[in-house]
């Protein structure tokens, strides 16, 4: 079973029952109620399925209920496998072709759906998505929260690495499934907002309704008067050939896995994309025991906050700039990637060209909103507003903010006599900031006493090393007269106390004090697996680029409970005690490439439609040989047609036509289908009782 068993920072899920299942015949065994594909994974299963086009296997990719590569037969029907919870004695198979119809042995009833009523709906639960329905209920609003998962929090729930931004205003220095908790108790405590989980919005109609889909298993519709829209993102893919292959998929699908299921869902992962959630998804496959042979990154410079950059290296992760991916090659699954640098006009150099042995590789290059509900409001013509990535890709903390300041607009749409708080604006547009310059700074020397030394030298949106050390003696260096600002110690007065180094999300602050002329000691931060280290033992101690400085001596080590951080105290000679900052994790061997290159560059190969398996080159030669100025016409081959509804093909056929020299300024856009989720016919006709009874009855 591939099961993580100890994690250095996530908590182990609640205790589930083991329940036996089947999977092509074969006995497996999983937890009740988690995800059937995380039960797959668990079992060392990572093919579900074959495509009914051409029999190309078919894994996961989003996780998160968007697309339909995780599609299996259960107990005879085709149902998404990462929405679906298992059951005892569940029958899991292989959809070969097209699944076969069941018996027509039942005959529906059709009977009008259930209805619930609010003031709001919040489509999303989310960080702004939650922070918005705290608003709207203290303006006095009856509000309906519905998520599509079990657990609030959206990617919060996902993240297990302390968050950057205001200690004070965002809970900076909270990891993510913490600072989700905090949002959901503050919106459970207010008695007229209602939650329904597990339950995702499927449409919107005309007539001022939303249809849900409760539990995955029954129809309901929701009257309201005004909607919030905080569906969050879904990752985008790109285009190399074997793009669809079974372990090629989201970063946020890979921390799905391994942060919210701890399964080890990979032994060896290659990383696409240096942005926050790239380099993120990295040190979450380290903290798993998961080796990462290195990112790769199309741009010339680091996409993501430069301290998630410098910690990745230095646990031993190379990052390659100027590098894009050739391909991933094979039999039936990932067996390695090729990455090459590219010319100035991205382009890529094939003699620069390296293979690596890989099971998996995450695809991390941005995030697409999920605003289709909105962009239909406005067309219904609902009084409606956007936020969280719904309205602007960014930062959890900007998203919080970005909710509470939509919720305000809203109440003032409807009435409400209320004003947006200028402090708010301002703390958003921070928070949301690109990374700023990257300051230099001074060397410094050991003391006698305790001081700290800080290897953050980019303008990025973080204070929570300046509001928990206990004397307040560090500040933020006015320049930029925000959260922006690097810190800097102010004083003598360092107690040693590592509040500091344990609270820094960057783990970019150590503490170092002179022993003698010769010898100083240093504390680190530490986020792995520290029990096993006994005093005394050698640590290869590193500089905040990953280069190796000297071998020091564990003088102790402890637990700073609070932040779920090792502290590890470190014997060194007093001319590097300034230099080290981290500790080496990943064998250098792991990061190797192949002795030999292998690869077949061939671009029109890749796949731009997942669902019903079009390629670059089918779709570029349809576009020239018929004039397509309308994207509806690319249906004719069936683009977009499949069970995601062109929620992931969609954004990559801009560059489609671009390729076929046409400019997509010039395109019609394609048609939405009314219904953003599939749901079952069985479960639309005999949805409910048709009571009509209020938010609460449907609530959890």
């Amino acid at each position: 079973m591939q099961r993580i068993r100890k994690h250095p920072v996530a908590d182990q899920r609640p205790a589930a029952a083991e329940v036996q299942f089947t999977f092509d015949g074969q006995a497996c065994t999983g937890l009740a109620g988690e995800a059937v594909s995380t039960a797959l994974f668990a079992n060392g299963i990572k093919r579900f399925s074959e495509h009914r086009k051409d029999g190309a296997p078919q894994g996961i990719f989003c996780a998160n209920g968007q697309c339909s590569q995780c599609s299996v037969l259960i107990d005879g029907l085709v149902k998404k496998s990462c929405v679906t919870p298992l059951c005892a004695g569940m029958d899991v198979r292989t959809i070969h072709g097209l699944a076969a119809l069941p018996a027509d042995n039942v005959t529906l009833e059709a009977k009008a759906p259930e209805l619930l009523h609010c003031d709001i709906l919040v489509i999303g639960g989310g960080p702004s998505g939650l922070a918005a329905a705290v608003e709207l209920a203290e303006q006095g609003f009856t509000v309906l929260l519905a998520d599509d998962k079990a657990e609030l929090g959206g990617k919060l729930v996902l993240q297990t690495h302390k968050f950057f931004g205001s200690e004070a205003d965002c809970y900076a220095g909270t990891r993510g499934y913490d600072i989700a908790k905090k949002l959901e108790a503050r919106l459970r405590a207010m008695p007229n907002a209602k939650i329904v989980t597990n339950s995702p919005i499927c449409g919107l109609y005309k007539d001022r309704k939303a249809g849900i889909y409760i539990d995955y298993a029954r129809y309901a519709l929701i009257d309201f008067k005004a909607l919030v829209i905080a569906a969050g993102a879904r990752e985008r893919s790109i285009l190399f050939p074997g793009n669809d292959l079974p372990g090629v998929y989201g970063a946020g699908a890979f921390q799905t896995l391994v942060n919210r299921d701890l399964v080890k869902a990979a032994e060896r992962v290659f990383v696409i994309g240096s942005g926050n959630v790239g380099l993120i998804g990295s040190y979450h496959a380290l903290q798993a025991g998961i080796q990462v042979a290195g990112i790769c990154e199309i741009l010339p410079k680091i996409n993501g906050y430069k301290v998630h950059a410098d910690k990745i290296v230095r646990m031993g992760v190379p990052v390659y700039l100027n590098t894009t991916v050739l391909s991933v090659e094979g039999n039936g699954k990932v067996e390695r990637v090729t990455i090459a640098e590219v010319d100035k006009n991205w382009q890529p150099l094939l003699d620069t060209a390296r293979s690596f042995a890989v099971d998996t590789v995450l695809v991390a290059a941005g995030l697409s909103p999920c605003d289709e509900f909105y962009k239909q409001a406005q067309q219904f013509g609902f009084t409606a507003v956007r936020a969280g990535d719904a309205e602007e890709i960014a930062e959890a903390s900007s998203a919080i903010f970005g909710g509470r300041i939509s919720a305000l607009s809203l109440a003032k749409i409807m009435g409400k006599n209320v004003s947006i708080d200028q402090s708010w604006l301002d703390k958003r547009e921070v928070l949301k900031s690109r990374p700023g310059a990257v300051i230099k700074r001074l060397p410094v020397q050991a003391g006698e006493s305790w001081q700290p030394v800080f290897f953050c030298d980019e303008e990025i949106p973080c204070n929570p090393c300046t509001t928990v050390c206990p004397t307040h003696s560090i500040k933020l260096k006015p320049k930029l007269g925000s959260i922006m600002d690097l810190p800097y110690f102010e004083g003598s007065d360092c107690r040693g106390c590592s509040a500091c180094v344990a609270a820094c999300p960057g783990l970019a602050v150590s503490l170092m004090r002179r022993i003698d002329e010769q010898w100083s000691e240093v504390q680190l931060p530490y986020e792995f697996e520290a029990e096993a280290m006994e005093n005394g033992c050698s640590v290869p101690l590193l500089d905040q680029y990953g280069k190796f400085v000297e071998d020091g001596q564990l003088a102790k080590k402890f637990y700073n409970k609070k932040y779920r951080t090792w502290i590890l105290t470190c014997r060194l000679s007093s001319d590097n005690a300034a230099k080290v900052i981290g500790v080496r994790v990943q064998p250098a061997e792991a990061t190797l490439p192949l002795p030999e290159t292998s690869f077949s560059y061939l671009p029109d190969d890749a796949i731009v439609c997942r669902c019903e398996r079009i390629s670059v080159g089918e779709i570029v030669q349809f576009i020239k040989d018929n004039e397509v100025r309308d994207i509806n016409q690319l249906k004719t081959i069936r683009v977009g047609m499949g069970a995601c509804g062109s929620k992931t093909c969609s954004v990559l056929l801009p560059q489609v036509f671009r390729k076929a020299g046409v400019g997509p300024v010039t395109l019609i856009a394609g048609t939405v289908r009314p219904l953003m989720l599939e749901v079952g016919v069985a479960e639309i006709l005999s949805a409910g009782n048709g009571s009509g009874r209020s938010a609460e009855g449907a609530a959890k």
